[in-house]
């Protein structure tokens, strides 16, 4: 007795028939139906990219085991559903078998620094590898990505610590060229202010020497019979008086002027007792 049962298939699929265990045909998406018990759904297959994630762990050339993350990202051609339905028991365990032998070929011919910067190259070599044997299967490889590369934390640790050694040095070399310029422009700059305070000494030298040529030109010219010795005396006289008027005007001043004399130290004696009756 025959019994007509009716399934669906989904958008992005297709539904292969048997008729007594033999291939009959394929459902389309939507509505279908088997002649039971001569016909049956023996299972579905799907047109929707898939991915894979392998992880595979080898040496590298310098003697580093680093654990890389391949992502494979594949799909069923769909005029190759009966080889990817017949052909395959385990279609995940075969690419991962493709993937280990890849990379486990590639990766000890290649430095760990090497490693880093061919993830490009070794992706497509994989990609290259299973597109040829996958699609006999009726397999499509669409993308091949090397999303992780780990070596070993001791390994990561030790690399940080050169990098971070290479990147102090650096910084201690700019570090002492910093100071060096520092050191240049703060003597420049000395020098200059050296320079100019010596210009500025000189100069107003020069206009006390001018100055003082002139009062004692004027002195001599309206006072008759007077030396230049008297003159001389006389102005350094009234720059004594200025400087004591000045301290004495000056707020919290604790200076004595002890005046020294040739003759003998009674002239100190004298002068240290008027400034303690001045007080």
């Amino acid at each position: 007795m025959c019994i007509p049962c009716f399934f669906t298939i989904s958008t992005s699929e297709v539904g292969v028939i048997e008729q007594w265990g033999k291939f009959s045909r394929l459902a389309r998406p939507g509505l279908n139906c088997v002649i039971c018990p001569m016909e049956k759904l023996a299972g579905r297959v799907t047109f929707r990219v898939m991915q894979l994630d392998v992880v595979v762990e080898s040496k590298t050339l310098d003697d580093v085991f680093v654990t890389a993350r391949v992502s494979i990202q594949y799909q069923v051609l769909p005029e190759s559903v009966f080889e990817a339905f017949y052909a395959l028991t385990n279609p995940a365990q075969q690419i991962t078998a493709h993937v280990y032998d890849v990379m486990r070929a590639n990766l000890p011919t290649l430095e760990l620094d090497s490693v880093f910067e061919a993830k490009e190259e070794l992706a497509m070599s994989v990609k290259n590898s299973l597109s040829q044997t996958m699609s006999a299967y009726g397999y499509q490889i669409l993308q091949t990505l090397i999303t992780d590369l780990d070596p070993d934390q001791r390994v990561k640790n030790a690399m940080n610590e050169i990098n971070s050694s290479k990147r102090l040095k650096f910084a201690i070399a700019e570090r002492a060229e910093g100071d060096k310029i520092l050191q240049v422009k703060s003597a420049e700059a000395e020098a200059e202010a050296k320079y100019l305070s010596g210009v500025g000494v000189a100069k107003q030298r020069t206009a006390i020497v001018d100055g003082l040529r002139t009062s004692i030109v004027d002195f001599s010219d309206h006072i008759e019979g007077s030396s230049t010795k008297e003159v001389m005396d006389l102005l350094l006289l009234t720059q004594y008086f200025d400087m004591i008027r000045d301290v004495g005007h000056a707020n919290h001043c604790k200076t004595t002027f002890v005046p020294s004399s040739k003759s003998s130290g009674d002239d100190i004696r004298n002068s240290l007792l008027q400034a303690d009756a001045a007080k």
